[in-house]
C-alpha cells in the first residue's frame, strides 16, 4: 500500500510509544512449514512468511522481506550453497582478474532468484497493509565483496582500486534497477545491508562505499519510498562517513554502542537497533531477552528517533518464546513510561 514514508518517519519520531522493528523474517518459515531453502527460492512463500509474522506480531512496526545477501551475487553468476535450516552462503570468488571485472555483465532484474524476491514483495504489499513493507537488498561494497571475495577485496582496494571501482559501478547499476523494481512492486522502502563496509577505514569507505550507496539512494528515495541503511559492523569510527550517506533511516548492529550513533546522527534520522540477534534472541532465554531489551530501552528511549530492534537478521531457528518476550517487554515498557 502506498504511503507517505517521510510523514510516517516523522510521526514515528514524534510518537511517545514506539513499535519494535527487528530484522525478523526467516523464522516465519517455520510458521508456514517450509525449509529455509524452499523459502529463499519461492516468492509466494516469502510473502506468506511475511504475512504470518505480521499476523503473529501486530506490535511489529514494519514488515521485512528476507535478508538474504546471496541473491544479488547469484544473479551475477556467483555460486551459492543452500541449506534446509540456515541462510544461503557464498562459495568462492566469481571475479579474480581485471579482465573478468571488465567483462562482467550486469544482469537484468529477474535473473537468478531476484524475480522471485520481487514477486514476493508484490504479493506481500497486497497482503500486509497495516504497516510499511520493506524489501531487503544488499549494499554495493558488500555485493562487490561477494563477487571478488571478502578478503581479497580489502587488498584490491589498495593494489587494484580501478578493478574494484569497475565492479562497484556495475553492481550499483544493477542495485538501482533492483530497488526500482521493488518500488514498482509496492514496497514502501528498502533495507540496504552494507555490513562489509564496516571493515573499511574512514578514507576507504568514503571511496568504495558511500558514493555508491548515495547513488542508489538518490535514484529511488522520495517521500513515498524510504532507504534504511543497515550496517552491523563495528562502525563507531565510521559514523562521520555513515552520516554522509544521508539516508533517512539507519539500522546498526550490536557491535557498537548505539547511543553513540544516536549522538552522531541528526535527530531527524530514524536509528534502529541493536539487540544481539544470535547471542540473545537466538541462544538466550526469555528472561535474558527481557532484561537486555528493557536495559536498552531505559538507556536509549530518551532519544525520540530511537526504535528498538535486533542488531541484524534474526536467525531462522530463533525460539518464538524469545521473540514473544522481546515484543512483550517493549509493549510493557512504553505502557509504563
Amino acid at each position: 500500500m502506498k504511503r507517505n514514508m517521510k510523514q510516517w518517519k516523522e510521526d514515528l519520531i514524534a510518537a511517545r510509544a514506539k513499535k519494535a522493528m527487528p530484522v525478523f523474517s526467516f523464522p516465519g518459515g517455520r510458521l508456514i512449514g517450509v525449509t529455509v531453502e524452499e523459502l529463499v527460492k519461492d516468492g509466494h512463500l516469502q510473502a506468506l512468511c511475511m504475512e504470518k509474522i505480521a499476523e503473529k506480531y501486530p506490535q511489529m512496526g514494519i514488515a521485512l522481506s528476507l535478508m538474504d545477501l546471496s541473491v544479488e551475487a547469484e544473479a551475477f553468476g556467483a555460486k551459492v550453497m543452500y541449506s534446509e535450516d540456515e541462510v544461503p552462503t557464498m562459495h568462492g570468488a566469481l571475479i579474480e582478474t581485471e579482465e573478468q571485472a571488465d567483462a562482467l555483465e550486469v544482469p537484468q532484474v529477474g535473473a537468478g532468484r531476484t524475480g522471485e524476491c520481487v514477486k514476493g514483495i508484490r504479493e506481500a504489499a497486497q497482503r500486509i497493509t497495516d504497516r510499511p513493507v520493506l524489501a531487503g537488498i544488499i549494499g554495493p561494497y558488500s555485493l562487490a565483496g561477494r563477487l571478488l571475495d571478502m578478503t581479497e577485496i580489502m587488498i584490491l582496494c589498495y593494489e587494484e582500486p580501478d578493478m574494484v571501482q569497475t565492479v562497484l559501478e556495475k553492481v550499483t547499476d544493477f542495485l538501482v534497477e533492483y530497488a526500482k523494481a521493488f518500488k514498482e512492486a509496492g514496497a514502501n522502502g528498502v533495507l540496504m545491508a552494507e555490513p562489509a563496509a564496516g571493515l573499511l577505514s574512514p578514507s576507504l569507505i568514503e571511496e568504495f562505499s558511500t558514493p555508491y550507496v548515495q547513488k542508489i539512494r538518490d535514484a529511488v528515495e522520495d517521500d513515498n519510498f524510504l532507504v534504511m541503511y543497515h550496517n552491523c559492523g563495528n562502525v563507531e569510527p565510521l559514523l562521520p562517513q555513515i552520516c554522509q550517506v544521508n539516508a533517512s533511516s539507519y539500522s546498526f548492529g550490536n557491535a557498537i554502542d548505539i547511543e553513540k550513533a544516536l549522538q552522531a546522527l541528526p535527530a531527524d534520522r530514524l536509528v534502529i537497533g541493536n539487540i544481539d540477534p544470535a547471542g540473545t534472541l537466538r541462544n538466550g532465554t526469555p528472561d535474558m531477552v527481557r532484561e537486555e531489551t528493557r536495559a536498552l530501552l531505559e538507556r536509549c528511549s530518551k532519544y525520540p528517533n530511537f526504535v528498538i530492534a535486533s542488531g541484524c537478521d534474526v536467525p531462522p531457528q530463533t525460539p518464538f518464546e524469545n521473540m514473544d518476550a522481546f515484543f512483550e517487554t517493549v509493549e510493557e515498557f512504553y505502557k509504563e513510561a
